[in-house]
């Protein structure tokens, strides 16, 4: 759902973050006035861009499908994902798909339309069974984090242990944290925020620091709510809704997390998170926490008329916890990694590299481990001692620790 003129109304059909698959929708909707309606049709004709230099999403969706379309759908939806300013996300670090299409069949309505029809033929001949496009683990994702922590030898993981300096040797690199703790290691992933990785390198690439200093960040703060049932009289046939910027109100999305995911409340009872802040409203942020408790729940109360006070309400605060994609992020990264190529038995790893979600965290994960391995491998080939098979130190009395 997203908000117009203080209603509720549903997403078109066939509509996904930032462009339609199907017409009729679109021509129904009561998000898109008759003229928005119009420009967002006209994009059929619009032409490729011709230059390939970098753009903002908020650019590249104005030429093809006009502001309207902007301000009223893409805006909302990718604020629920990056809680950022589109004006300055990079189309291509965050998007790059869209591009793919615009460049392979002119149109992103036509290359949509395309799509859908090669994916009713994949799911008919594919059958078995669908599962659903919101999924967690039971119990939530930090039975993730615990169970890798769980599978590592006792007393690997050190908490509340942040780096104060990192440096490297010829043979090893050294590393201090703030309890006065030393220790050395042959190889180090990096897998912390952008800004605090630039303050764990400073001493090790002076040129890396900068350029990870340059990631930009946006803070955020999440209100959960539940609700009888009963107090809230706007239907919830949804799973939430986001909130366009050109509303003027104070919450930039509420998922109703109780109706994505089972068990996270009581028969009779509704859990819903209220998001506020980021890049577009970072004042707000600054509020106390009861204030804002208080905000989010003015316009909860009016969006779904609510009526009464919350079961429960609690707020976590998620400071710089964002990257912020702007454009010419990718060239950045690029810069990045040209840096590590002078650092074998380093590497990054985290959402400020090519995907904010899990998804993009596992991958980059995966490949700062065989960046480390094949690292390994040529440190041990220099002073001719082999790495064996299955082994990512190059010891056979390899251990693993974490800050």
């Amino acid at each position: 759902m997203v908000v117009r003129n203080g209603k509720l109304e549903p997403i078109p059909p066939g509509f996904m973050v930032m462009a339609p698959s199907r017409i009729r929708p679109i021509l129904a909707t009561k998000i898109l006035s008759p003229m928005g309606k119009l420009r967002s049709g006209i994009e059929l004709f619009v032409p490729r861009k011709k230059v390939t230099n970098d753009e903002s999403l908020k650019s590249f969706i104005c030429r093809r499908f006009g502001n309207e379309m902007f301000e009223r759908l893409v805006q909302p939806l990718v604020g629920g994902i990056y809680t950022a300013d589109p004006a300055r996300l990079s189309v291509a670090a965050t998007m790059p798909r869209f591009l793919d299409i615009e460049r392979k069949y002119g149109s992103l309505i036509r290359g949509r339309m395309a799509g859908r029809r090669k994916q009713k033929q994949a799911a008919e001949n594919r059958g078995g069974a669908r599962y659903s496009q919101f999924m967690s683990l039971r119990g939530g994702m930090s039975r993730l984090i615990s169970a890798l922590g769980d599978s590592l030898p006792s007393g690997s993981v050190h908490l509340n242990s942040p780096i104060s300096n990192l440096t490297k040797t010829r043979s090893a690199w050294l590393i201090e944290d703030r309890n006065g703790r030393r220790s050395t290691a042959d190889a180090v992933v990096v897998a912390s925020p952008a800004h605090h990785a630039a303050a764990m390198l400073q001493c090790v690439d002076a040129n890396m620091t900068r350029r990870l200093g340059r990631i930009a960040y946006a803070s955020c703060a999440v209100v959960s709510f539940a609700f009888r049932r009963d107090q809230i009289k706007t239907p919830m046939n949804s799973f939430g809704f986001v909130v366009p910027s050109v509303e003027n109100r104070r919450i930039l999305s509420c998922s109703f997390s109780s109706q994505k995911h089972e068990g996270r409340a009581p028969e009779g009872t509704v859990l819903m998170r209220v998001f506020v802040g980021g890049a577009m409203q970072p004042e707000l942020l600054r509020l106390p926490d009861q204030q804002l408790i208080e905000l989010a729940h003015a316009e909860l109360a009016d969006l779904l008329q609510i009526g009464g006070a919350p079961l429960l309400s609690h707020l976590t605060r998620q400071s710089n916890a964002m990257p912020q994609y702007h454009v010419g992020h990718q060239e950045r990264i690029a810069e990045i990694n040209e840096q590590l190529m002078h650092h074998s038995t380093l590497a990054l790893a985290g959402s400020f590299l090519s995907g904010v979600g899990v998804p993009g965290c596992i991958e980059s994960g995966q490949k700062a481990a065989v960046r480390i391995l094949a690292g390994l491998r040529e440190s041990a080939a220099e002073t001719q001692e082999p790495v064996r098979h299955g082994e990512t130190h190059s010891h056979s009395n390899a251990s693993v620790s974490v800050y």
